[in-house]
């Protein structure tokens, strides 16, 4: 039997090399990660679902030779289709969904290898910057029990946190990926629109605002997860950029001297927390020292209306959603299904013309352009992931007032990620910092559409040089 001390050592790779070297059984590994949840797992509820009697099938089937061959993965609650497994969205209305195939994205994951062994906790829809959702409860931050793991993949950040997975899935239509990593002390890395699929039951998410990928210790884990699931599947709407080369060839690539723009506001003007500016100069003065350049720079991004025409593009999805999964169930949606800030945000989206969508989509599009342009004259920008370190449960609270959540969420919480996913463009956030109080403060690098190479360049440079790995919590 694999003890926790030698099996959180390893990365998800490492993992897969010592199962292929037979240094360890896939078997042995699977127990491992599962003794560790049941451990764990009542005291930070980031897992929702074990299907642990399955993953042992898998293994007795053969995880075939990928290069995850073995290895323990979860998926997230929200999306990510497994055949016969639940998915309940973390809402009350999904309770009882059970889909009927696999999502493209799930079929690559057991290509590479990975043992799927449950669902980890999201909020309701995935729209909540903390995973509190009323179906499942909070999923507590391993670095304080009492503060948020972020969200909305805040189950499978604070399972890779506490030591269950060395990576686990996650999607990002707002900062849903980098967020909850900031606040565990993670990796984690939102691709560019149309990098992952999103088939087959939908061309994108959120009109391709919302992505999906991982939350890693290491960074090569995140980019050998990158080559396993990326591309075009047949019917998809679009497609990124080709990659000039696998992503696991970046990692350990000499990036060449970048040149990056250093922000230490939000991109609203407004000032971010001291600890998260220490955090971010403290990352400029590292990247000085390993021969970038870093200049004070912001783009000229127009705010206010991107916050508007963010809320268009949800609320529309939103109240969508809604419908058709109440047309399934064979009746008409009602505020009693769903949470008070769920059914406030659909309604929202009911109201909204068809000449209210042209125009969010146009938004959208024109300050990706001035993006774009920015980038023309710097190869990153660099930020704090948040505006203040982790915040406590509670604070978040989708049971209150619809208007004040929202304005607390973008407002107060997140003046840096959504504007990655609003351009579609590639983004990162790294476990730089802490704060004296012990709770991981993010940094956060974005990059060109289709740019995710500079991105790993980096990350595994600043990885070298101000290692993360075995900083871990004691939960």
């Amino acid at each position: 039997m694999v003890e926790f001390s030698d099996y959180r050592q390893f990365d998800g790779i490492g993992l897969a090399q010592a199962i292929t070297k037979g240094e360890l059984s896939a078997e042995e590994v699977l127990e491992a990660a599962i003794a560790r949840a049941e451990a764990v797992n009542p005291t930070i509820n980031a897992v929702v679902h074990a299907q642990y009697d399955q993953a042992r099938q898998r293994l007795a089937e053969g995880p075939g030779d990928g290069p995850f061959q073995g290895v323990p993965y979860m998926l997230k609650d929200l999306g990510a289709f497994d055949a016969g497994q639940p998915c309940t969205f973390g809402s009350r209305l999904w309770a009882d969904f059970v889909p009927d195939h696999d999502a493209t994205y799930t079929e690559r994951c057991k290509a590479a290898g990975l043992v799927i062994m449950g669902r980890t906790n999201t909020p309701e829809l995935g729209l909540n910057a903390s995973t509190e959702p009323a179906l499942h409860g909070p999923t507590r931050n391993p670095w304080n029990l009492e503060h948020s793991a972020g969200g909305s993949s805040g189950g499978s950040a604070a399972a890779v946190a506490a030591g269950i997975l060395p990576v686990a899935h996650a999607t990002d239509g707002g900062g849903s990926i980098r967020i909850p990593a900031a606040n565990c002390g993670l990796f984690g890395l939102k691709p560019t629109r149309g990098r992952n699929p999103s088939g087959p039951d939908v061309g994108e998410g959120w009109s391709g605002m919302s992505t999906g990928h991982v939350v890693s210790r290491s960074v090569r884990d995140s980019a050998m997860m990158m080559d396993c699931t990326h591309g075009p599947a047949p019917g998809d709407p679009y497609a990124a950029p080709v990659p000039v080369r696998p992503y696991a060839d970046e990692v350990g690539a000499d990036p060449g001297r970048l040149r990056i723009a250093l922000m230490t506001e939000g991109f609203d003007g407004e000032p971010l927390h001291p600890e998260c500016i220490r955090a971010t100069e403290a990352t400029a003065k590292l990247c000085e020292g390993l021969g970038h350049a870093v200049e004070p720079a912001s783009p000229p991004l127009d705010v206010e209306p991107l916050g508007t025409a963010t809320r268009v593009i949800i609320s529309a999805n939103v109240w969508n959603t809604l419908r058709l999964r109440c047309l399934a169930l064979g009746r008409e949606p009602s505020g009693q299904d769903v949470e008070p800030v769920t059914w406030a945000l659909a309604q929202e989206g009911l109201a909204r013309t068809a000449a209210d969508y042209a125009d969010a989509i146009l938004t959208l599009h024109v300050q990706g352009r001035k993006l774009a342009e920015f980038f023309q004259s710097y190869n990153l920008i660099l930020s704090s992931t948040l505006r203040k370190p982790p915040l406590r449960l509670g604070e978040l609270d989708m049971g209150g007032d619809p208007e004040a959540f929202y304005d607390r969420l973008f407002r107060e919480e997140i003046p840096i990620t959504p504007y990655y996913n609003n351009t579609g463009c590639p983004a990162m956030t790294l476990p730089l910092h802490w704060s004296p109080e012990g709770l991981p403060v993010g940094v956060h690098f974005g990059a060109p559409f289709g740019d995710e190479a500079t991105l790993f360049r980096l990350a595994a440079q600043l990885e070298k040089a101000q290692p993360w790995f075995d900083k871990v919590p004691e939960v």
